[in-house]
């Protein structure tokens, strides 16, 4: 992706240099405004747009044809030169910050953009458009950007397969549902502009893109509320392992392995986020208990005494006012696998192997995750077992349990 990206930017860039810039007015206010977004840009986990007001700027300016009633002739190529040189600019503080992957960012901007150029400038140019007029021209700048949309997810897609070789298709399915959310603002807001600078000019610019301003840092405050909420649970999972209740990170090892087997099984974003919360959380009823279970090991417990451990939990994690799922979770994981959520089947399976694979020499993950399979009759979910192995063969954590 980042190789075709190169391509595409050093192509563009020659033949824009080689041209000269057109409509110089039109290029730089779209390049300050794609300059903007990408100095506000930010990061997080649950990020599905990192600068939501430059991708717009970018895809109005590739898709606009009229600046003022007056026809526009920069051409795709132009296009993509100067969301290239707004982004490479933008990313210069984040860069020196180190944060976020700048150069997979910039990429997919410029593969995106490139697409809607090229899909609508050409055309524009040669007057294929010329009778499109009212709803029609409307429609047909939504359809462009839809395609777009679902360009940029296909490749952050591709991105986050070829880092973490997660399956490529729950990846797929979760981007795609993110576009219900700031994907579809970004599309509404570049049509928007495009059609109002048309009419009205470039003073439509700071108008339009305000709101969205203006949404991405309400974005980022109920970020900064959901990190401070997921602190605030770490710091519940970890009152396990001040008390020698569990030994040191076992909770966030079942959590970071449960995140990726529910990932591998297709679960969304906020299953996922349940998901990881009740894994963080799943020993925390060992924190009632008058005799401590040696090295926090439930899993080779009784039935009936997980089953008491798993209530006490759900009774401790009801009373913090966290998601009342993520109590469901964490009182179900010991319940006949049949009955259980998948969540709780995937929490109980995944914390049998840390269990398990803990201490049981050079050879315990291998020799764990045979055990997991043998009990699939009635302990352990079958496709959670199957995934936990793929996950373990595709990251390598079978040669590290507790790394």
């Amino acid at each position: 992706m980042r190789a075709a990206a190169l391509l595409v930017a050093l192509f563009s860039l020659g033949v824009t240099l080689w041209g000269g810039l057109q409509e110089r007015g039109a290029a730089l206010a779209f390049a300050v405004l794609v300059l903007v977004g990408e100095l506000a840009r930010w990061s997080g986990p649950d990020v599905r747009e990192a600068a939501p007001l430059g991708a717009a700027g970018a895809l109005s300016y590739a898709l606009l044809g009229e600046d003022a009633g007056r026809p526009t002739h920069h051409g795709a190529f132009q296009v993509v030169a100067v969301v290239l040189a707004a982004g490479l600019l933008g990313s210069v503080p984040h860069i020196a910050r180190g944060r976020g992957s700048a150069p997979d960012h910039l990429a997919r901007r410029i593969l995106t953009v490139a697409f809607a150029a090229v899909c609508f400038q050409p055309l524009y140019g040669q007057g294929v458009f010329e009778d499109w007029s009212g709803p029609a021209y409307v429609l047909l700048l939504l359809a462009l950007l839809v395609l777009t949309a679902l360009c940029d997810a296909v490749l952050a897609a591709a991105a986050t397969h070829c880092r973490t070789r997660w399956p490529f298709g729950p990846l797929l399915r979760e981007e795609l549902r993110g576009l219900l959310g700031i994907g579809s603002a970004v599309c509404a807001t570049g049509a928007v502009m495009a059609l109002a600078v048309a009419v009205v000019g470039l003073w439509a610019l700071p108008v339009f893109s305000l709101p969205l301003l203006l949404a991405q840092l309400s974005c980022r405050r109920y970020a900064a509320v959901r990190a401070t909420y997921r602190q605030t649970i770490a710091s519940l999972a970890r009152a396990t392992e001040v008390a020698g209740c569990t030994p040191a990170g076992h909770a966030r090892r079942v959590a970071a392995l449960s995140r990726a087997v529910g990932i591998d099984l297709g679960l969304s974003g906020p299953e996922l986020t349940v998901l990881e919360h009740a894994a963080l959380m799943h020993d925390i009823g060992q924190l009632s208990l008058v005799d401590p279970v040696p090295a926090g090991a439930t899993a080779c417990l009784p039935v009936e005494e997980q089953r008491r451990i798993a209530l006490l939990g759900g009774a401790v994690v009801r009373q913090t006012g966290v998601d009342a799922r993520i109590a469901v979770v964490v009182e179900r994981q010991a319940d006949p696998c049949r009955e259980q959520p998948l969540p709780a089947r995937i929490v109980r399976a995944v914390n049998a192997y840390e269990e398990k694979a803990r201490d049981a020499g050079p050879g315990g993950p291998l020799k764990a995750l045979e055990e997991l399979r043998l009990a699939t009759a009635g302990d352990y979910a079958p496709e959670v077992v199957e995934s936990l192995a793929r996950v373990l063969s595709r990251d390598c954590l079978t040669r590290s349990p507790v790394g």
